[in-house]
């Protein structure tokens, strides 16, 4: 006769193999963002507490079911390598069931991870998540969460058409968005908190848009009194764009900046960068734009002189070292001393203009028109974008 434990390990194992069975493949929702979280990683450790399954490139057919899975994940020739079984595809994609995350390096995600063999032993993972979990994953990190209720809301709806509109652009790429600076600093369900995602569920499904199209909803820390014509950086020529006076982050922490750097450094910067330079001797101004923001400098060098873009030299020494592209130049001894206005490429929203605005009373919809202007207000639909 079996023993009561016998027997209801035996039930265990029958409802366990049943569910695997019957258990219905992973679908990828339509409404969803692929967020590249690491690239070329060596290797990469997985959690899960609960029940998974693998599929493949397509998310369509199931490679493997199970339940628990504490790993490592790295490539190898023949594909990728999840702790001791072998799956001989360039992608995998990893999903729970019901409310699960994935751990990923010892950060939580929701939705479902992609490995991506990159070259012969990198990694690419993306997050594919739902819009409303990405823009919640977001929030921390691009604004306080003590910050005033209607600029957490402006900033909302400004993360998820910026999303939305990086989805349009980028459907033919393995991902839709970074998780860093150069699109969106993300950080998963791990940097998720109250307020910011009380502000994401008042404005759900909100978006900006003008003409009936979603704009690239640009935002930045500080303008220092005059956002920036988006035409002038990148090939975006549209009036809610344009740039206007601001005069609402005057009392921002980032409004003015210093910062000392020695000439070996720039110039081992540059050459990094491609640009043949000797030593510095000086760096002049060429040209300013209407918002006061340099356009272009002159690098006085023993062997040749350098022409370069604001923003290309910006981006080569380090946004958070050229904090912007507004700002006087000039070198004592070794040293090169940079004395700067704001924070960021000044395109679109001000988010500490936005901070003071609410302060002073303005809800977020009028501060997104103050630096949208000419923008709508429209609930996103999946079918009509």
């Amino acid at each position: 006769m079996a023993s009561p434990l016998k027997n209801k390990l035996q039930i265990i194992f029958l409802v366990a193999a049943c569910w695997l069975l019957t258990a219905p493949s992973y679908a990828q929702p339509t409404e969803h963002v692929r967020v590249a979280i690491m690239k070329d990683a060596a290797s990469v450790s997985i959690k899960i507490n609960g029940f998974f399954q693998i599929l493949d490139a397509g998310g369509k057919i199931v490679l493997y079911r199970g339940k628990n899975l504490k790993t490592t994940v790295t490539a190898y020739r023949g594909g990728i390598l999840m702790g001791g079984r072998n799956f001989n595809s360039n992608k995998i994609l990893v999903s729970t069931y019901g409310s699960d995350v994935i751990i990923i390096n010892g950060r939580l995600f929701r939705g479902s991870i992609q490995f991506i063999k990159e070259g012969s032993s990198g990694l690419l993972v993306t997050n594919h998540i739902g819009l409303e979990d990405y823009i919640k994953g977001i929030m921390y990190h691009e604004a306080s969460h003590y910050w005033p209720m209607e600029a957490l809301q402006a900033q909302a709806i400004v993360c998820r058409t910026y999303a939305i509109y990086s989805c349009q652009q980028n459907k033919p790429k393995d991902y839709d968005v970074t998780s860093d600076i150069y699109s969106q600093v993300y950080g998963g369900m791990t940097s998720e908190r109250y307020r910011t995602n009380q502000a994401v569920e008042k404005t759900h499904g909100l978006i900006l848009t003008y003409r009936n199209n979603v704009i690239p909803a640009y935002y930045h820390a500080t303008c220092a009194g005059h956002t920036e014509d988006a035409s002038l950086l990148w090939n975006i020529d549209i009036a809610p764009l344009k740039g206007k006076p601001c005069g609402f982050c005057k009392d921002a922490p980032h409004f003015n900046w210093h910062y000392v750097v020695s000439s070996g450094e720039i110039k081992e910067k540059l050459q990094d960068a491609g640009y043949l330079i000797s030593n510095i001797e000086k760096i002049m101004i060429l040209g300013r734009d209407k918002s006061g923001r340099i356009t272009e400098l002159k690098i006085i060098s023993g062997k040749k002189d350098l022409k370069v873009s604001a923003k290309d030299f910006r981006n080569i020494i380090g946004p958070n070292i050229i904090k912007s592209t507004n700002f006087k130049v000039k070198i004592i001894k070794d040293d090169i001393v940079f004395e700067g206005f704001g924070w960021g490429h000044g395109v679109g929203l001000c988010q500490w203009g936005a901070y003071f605005m609410a302060k002073q009373g303005y809800n977020a919809k009028q501060i997104l028109q103050y630096y949208y202007p000419g923008t709508q207000l429209t609930p996103y639909e999946i079918n009509r974008f």
